[in-house]
C-alpha cells in the first residue's frame, strides 16, 4: 500500500504552493507560550479524578509512564516538523513517507477528532457559565464561544497567537501557584498545616491499592489527557522562524510533562488521601486547595478550568481548520477548503467550526446515540495519529541521514530503538484498551473509522496513479 517515496528535498507540490501563502505571524513568545500552556489541558484538571479514584497513589506512575510515551512521540514529530515544517504537520509527514493513504488517514483521523473536542469543550464551557449564571441556557453559551473563537481565527494568525499566549499565561501560573502552595503544605511551611510525610501514598491500601488492573485504568486515563500536545507543530508552521520554534518547543516537553502532570498528581495524593469523597465531589485541585485553607479555591478552579476549555476550543479551531487545509491542498479533500484570505483558510475554519457546533447540536438532540459514536470513534484517535507519527518517522529519518542530513536540527534519541520502544508502547495501550469494558467499544469504534479511511485513501490513491 506504500508508493514510492520522493526525495526528501522535495514536497507535495500543491502543499508548496499553497502552504507558502499562509500568514506568518505568530512570533517566537506566542509559541513558547503555546508549547508550555498547551501541556495544561481541561483532561487534568478535570479528568485525572477518574484517575486517581482508579489507581490510587500510583496514578503517579501512570501519568510518568504516559508521559515517557508521549515524550518520545513528541521528539519524532519535533524531529520531523524541524526538518520539514508544514501546516498539515504529521499528516504531510505520513503522506511522504508512508504514502498518500497514510496523511489522507492521519489528517481526517485528526481532523474529526479535534471538532469533536471542540464541541466537548463548548459543552464543558456552558456548563460553568450555567452555574455562574443560573436560569441563561446553555446553548446560548455555546453559540457565544463559538461564535468568539470562529471569529478569533478566522481573523489573522496573530489574533490566534494571542489569546493563546494570554490563555497559556493564566494557566501556567495557576498550575505553578498551585505546585508552590502544594509542596509548601507538603512540608507543613503553610500556615495551619503540618508536614504529611509518605502517609497517605503509602495507607489506605498501600501504593497499589487496587492491583495491577486499578494502575492500568489509571494509565489509559493519563494516555488520553496529553492529547493536543500536538497542535504546536502546526501552528510552529505559520511562525517567523519554524525550525527554531519546532525545537525549542520539543527540547522542553519532558520538563513540562514531568513538572505540570507527575508533579501535580504527586502533590495531590501525598497531600489528601486517594479515596478521600473531595477528590471525585469537588475535582482534586479544589480539594487540596480546601485542604489546604485557600479561601474561594472552588470559584478559583472554575475560573482557571474555564479558561482551559475556552484555550483548548480555540487552539482546536484552529488545528482542525489547518489541518483540513493542508489536506486539501494535497488534494485531499474538497477543494473549495482550501482558499486563502489574508493567509487565512476563512472557508476551512468555517468548516472546522461548523461541524463543532453540529457535535453540540447532536449532543443534545441524540446524547445517547450520535454523539456518543462520534466520542467513541475519537476514543482511540490520539494513538492511532502516534502510530503515523512513529512509522512516518522510521522511514523519513533514514532518508533525511541519506538525502539532507543538515535538516536534522532535532533528533529522535538513540533512533531507531527508543522509536520502536514507542510503537510497542502504542500497541500495549491498545491491547489495555481491548482488555477494559469500558475502552473496548471506543477501540473498536476508532479501528473502524481508521480502516475505512485508509480504505478511501488507498482508493483515491489508486485513482491518482492512474490518472
Amino acid at each position: 500500500m506504500n508508493r514510492t517515496p520522493s526525495p526528501i528535498t522535495d514536497t507535495a507540490p500543491a502543499a508548496t504552493a499553497s502552504e507558502q501563502r499562509l500568514g506568518h505571524g505568530l512570533k517566537q513568545r506566542h509559541l513558547s507560550m503555546i508549547a508550555l500552556g498547551g501541556v495544561i489541558g481541561a483532561g487534568l484538571f478535570v479528568g485525572s479524578a477518574a484517575g486517581i479514584a482508579a489507581a490510587g497513589p500510583s496514578i503517579v506512575l501512570a501519568y510518568a509512564l504516559s508521559g515517557v510515551l508521549v515524550m518520545l512521540v513528541m521528539r519524532m514529530l519535533g524531529e520531523m516538523s524541524a526538518a520539514n515544517p508544514a501546516s498539515g504537520s504529521f499528516s504531510v509527514h505520513a503522506d511522504r513517507s508512508i504514502g498518500p493513504w497514510a496523511g489522507f488517514a492521519a489528517g481526517w483521523t485528526f481532523w474529526t477528532l479535534l471538532c469533536v473536542g471542540v464541541a466537548a469543550e463548548a459543552i464543558g464551557a456552558a456548563g460553568i457559565m450555567t452555574n455562574w449564571f443560573p436560569g441563561t441556557p446553555s446553548w446560548m453559551w455555546v453559540a457565544v464561544f463559538m461564535a468568539v473563537f470562529c471569529g478569533t481565527n478566522l481573523a489573522a494568525v496573530k489574533n490566534f497567537g494571542e489569546f493563546e499566549f494570554w490563555f497559556a499565561a493564566l494557566k501556567v501560573g495557576a498550575i505553578s501557584l498551585f505546585l508552590i502552595l502544594g509542596v509548601l503544605a507538603i512540608f507543613g511551611v503553610l500556615p495551619g498545616t503540618h508536614a504529611v510525610g509518605a502517609a497517605n501514598l503509602t495507607g489506605a491500601g498501600g501504593f497499589l491499592p487496587k492491583g495491577a488492573n486499578g494502575l492500568v485504568v489509571g494509565l489509559l486515563a493519563s494516555v488520553f489527557a496529553y492529547g493536543g500536545l500536538e497542535t504546536v507543530t502546526i501552528a510552529a508552521a505559520e511562525s517567523e522562524n519554524p525550525v527554531k520554534s519546532v525545537g525549542q518547543a520539543v527540547r522542553t516537553a519532558m520538563w513540562r510533562i514531568a513538572l505540570f502532570y507527575v508533579g501535580s498528581m504527586l502533590v495531590i495524593v501525598t497531600l489528601i488521601p486517594w479515596n478521600d469523597g473531595s477528590l471525585t465531589k469537588h475535582g482534586p485541585y479544589v480539594a487540596v486547595l480546601d485542604h489546604i485553607g485557600v479561601p474561594g479555591a472552588g470559584q478559583l478552579m472554575n475560573v482557571v478550568i474555564l479558561v482551559a476549555l475556552l484555550s483548548a476550543m480555540n487552539a482546536n479551531i484552529y488545528g482542525s481548520s489547518r489541518m483540513a487545509y493542508s489536506l486539501v491542498a494535497r488534494g485531499q479533500g474538497p477543494r473549495l477548503l482550501g482558499r486563502l484570505n489574508g493567509g487565512v483558510p476563512r472557508l476551512a475554519v468555517l468548516a472546522s467550526s461548523g461541524f463543532g457546533f453540529l457535535a453540540v447540536l447532536f449532543s443534545y438532540w441524540w446524547p445517547t446515540t450520535v454523539f456518543a459514536w462520534l466520542l467513541n470513534i475519537v476514543g482511540a484517535a490520539v494513538l492511532v495519529v502516534w502510530a503515523f507519527i512513529a512509522v512516518a518517522q522510521l522511514r523519513m529519518r533514514r532518508r533525511l541521514e541519506r538525502e539532507a542530513p543538515e535538516k536534522l536540527v532535532v533528533r529522535m534519541w538513540a533512533f531507531p530503538y527508543l522509536t520502536w520502544v514507542a510503537l510497542l508502547g502504542i500497541g500495549a495501550v491498545l491491547v489495555l484498551m481491548a482488555r477494559q469494558p469500558d475502552t473496548r467499544v471506543q477501540l473498536y469504534f476508532t479501528g473502524g473509522a481508521t480502516v475505512v479511511l485508509a480504505a478511501v485513501g488507498y482508493a483515491r490513491q489508486l485513482a491518482a496513479k492512474r490518472r
